[in-house]
C-alpha cells in the first residue's frame, strides 16, 4: 500500500459507516468514514500482525 488516499472496503459499498486506511510517510493510517478527524497511525508491521491476527480469528471474542 503506496497511497496518501483514503481507501474502504470494496464491501461497505455506498455506505459511510466503515473504516478507511491509508499509507503516509511509512505509517498506516486508519480512520472511521463518518468521523474523520480520530485517526489512528500506526507502523506497518504492527498494522501487519493485526490483520493476520483478524484473519485468524484470534480477535473474535472480542466481538
Amino acid at each position: 500500500m503506496a497511497s496518501q488516499t483514503w481507501q474502504k472496503s470494496s464491501y461497505s459499498a455506498a455506505n459511510d459507516n466503515c473504516v478507511e486506511v491509508r499509507a503516509v510517510g511509512g505509517l498506516v493510517e486508519l480512520r472511521e468514514s463518518d468521523d474523520g478527524e480520530l485517526i489512528l497511525h500506526a507502523a506497518a508491521a504492527a498494522f501487519t500482525g493485526l490483520l493476520h491476527a483478524i484473519k485468524a480469528g484470534e480477535l473474535d471474542h472480542y466481538a
